[in-house]
């Protein structure tokens, strides 16, 4: 038994002086040692992943005397592989390097195609030229915002009939951080409800963070809109409107339905905002547009789709005075989280940002929207022709169709791919909800867009 415990001590130093070096120690290199002692180390000292190997713990190193371990956040184990869009590449530069000189037709990308309106690329130049000259330059800015890009935002909820305070705007780096880093407020025995498909990056930030999920199916017959009954039971709620992926928005009758039943429960809802400026119809483009949704809802908004802003980082979070729970401020408290884990903004970007909410600058990031908008007129019209049923594109940069033939979407992608040269996104990257289902972005080239519609409307036909 000490000849053990001596070769184990022996093991654990060794595997530190490795660790030291990123190098894994693995599992099986402990698999001389046959005694009970071995079973308990291993069950108490490692957390094993699907690839066989271990990681040691502060438990080896007190049960056998070394000194304590960092122990990580051992929740990362439970993250899927982000294979998705890794996947996509794979086998698009395969296709590639078997087709030299071949065309692709990117229709799954999320990223804007147009640049920086002019309106703010003077305002850019303008904030360079002030960090030149000694009056008007600037270093570190407020952490919750510069006051005249809270001001401009909040002056752009007003003028929806929507009144907010300017401290209540929340400048950002851009809604994808926000998303995440706003988990700081709750603890982590919050469920999160997260209706599928969803964005992944809602399910991946929470598994980070530790806490339970529970998954809202959606599906053609409440056309990805679920809504609360009586057996919805949760304290975070996750709702996208207009929907990445599907496509889908909620009108104010169904949103008011989640506001209810949100405040009844004490719950909160996180309501990704992103692509509000697509809507069209007569549809909330925030959620406080809605009776009670200022003590139960938190706004995340983004410039990156509205404005081309996706390279750029920029966005802003809208936190009522009024929300509150167990008798503290969400407000208040968002405020001591920024003001402890940031600098702020930059300068430079701010003033950008407040040059899409002048005059000029909504009609010129409108322009912009119009031609995605009309991309996504040329891809509905082609879907309509070849009979596919399909939501989203009238109010949403993205378009979801179902499969045909009873495809799964990974089979529909490699035929997209490999007989006319079109990509997209399989549906099963957005979680099970999304097996059958296909997701096309709007906001690719016009003339890709032109020539893909018409090639995928002939397969398509062909396939009757």
């Amino acid at each position: 038994m000490h000849d053990t415990l001596a070769l184990l001590r022996v093991s654990y130093h060794s595997a530190r002086a490795l660790s030291s070096r990123r190098i894994v120690f693995p599992l099986f290199s402990l698999s001389r040692f046959s005694p009970p002692i071995l079973d308990k180390a291993r069950a108490r000292c490692y957390h094993t992943s699907h690839q066989g190997k271990g990681v040691l713990t502060d438990s080896l190193a007190l049960l056998f005397g070394g000194d304590p371990m960092l122990t990580p956040n051992l929740s990362y184990a439970n993250l899927k592989e982000s294979y998705l869009f890794r996947r996509i590449a794979q086998k698009t530069e395969a296709y590639l390097a078997a087709h030299p000189g071949t065309h692709l037709y990117r229709m799954g990308i999320g990223d804007v195609s147009l640049p920086l309106v002019p309106a703010v690329i003077e305002a850019l130049h303008r904030a360079v030229e002030d960090q030149s000259r000694q009056s008007s330059f600037h270093g570190y800015m407020p952490e919750c915002g510069a006051p005249f890009l809270r001001e401009a935002v909040a002056e752009h909820y007003r003028r929806r009939g929507v009144m907010l305070a300017a401290d209540e705007v929340f400048v950002s780096s851009g809604a994808s951080d926000e998303l995440g880093d706003l988990l700081d407020l709750f603890d982590r025995k919050n469920r999160a409800l997260i209706m599928e498909p969803a964005y992944p990056a809602y399910v991946d930030a929470n598994i980070m963070a530790g806490r339970e999920i529970i998954h809202l199916s959606s599906g053609p017959d409440n056309h990805f809109l679920p809504l609360p009954n009586e057996t919805t039971d949760a304290d975070l709620v996750y709702l996208c409107s207009p929907n990445n992926p599907t496509g889908a928005a909620y009108d104010r009758e169904q949103l008011t339905r989640w506001v209810q039943w949100a405040n009844e429960h004490q719950a909160l809802i996180l309501f990704d905002a992103a692509y509000e400026a697509f809507i069209e119809e007569d549809l909330p483009h925030s959620i406080f547009e809605i009776p009670g949704a200022s003590t139960c809802a938190i706004e995340i908004c983004s410039l990156s789709k509205t404005a081309g802003f996706t390279g750029t980082r920029l966005g802003y979070t809208v936190i009522s005075k009024d929300l509150e729970r167990c008798g503290l401020s969400l407000n208040a408290m968002w405020v001591r989280n920024r003001t402890t884990k940031t600098n702020g903004i930059s300068y430079i970007l701010q003033r950008g940002g407040a040059a899409v909410f002048t005059e000029e600058g909504q009609r010129q990031v409108h322009d912009n929207i119009r031609v995605y908008k009309e991309n996504a007129r040329v891809l509905m019209k082609a879907l309509d022709e070849a009979g596919i049923r399909y939501w989203g594109g009238r109010n949403a940069p993205y378009i979801w169709m179902q499969c045909p033939d009873g495809m799964g979407s990974w089979a529909f992608f490699d035929r997209l791919l490999n007989e006319i040269q079109v990509v997209g996104t399989p549906g099963e990257g957005f979680g099970a909800c999304g097996v059958d289902f296909f997701r096309f972005s709007t906001f690719g080239d016009p003339a890709d867009t032109r020539e893909a519609a018409g090639r995928l409307k002939s397969l398509l036909k062909k396939t009757e």
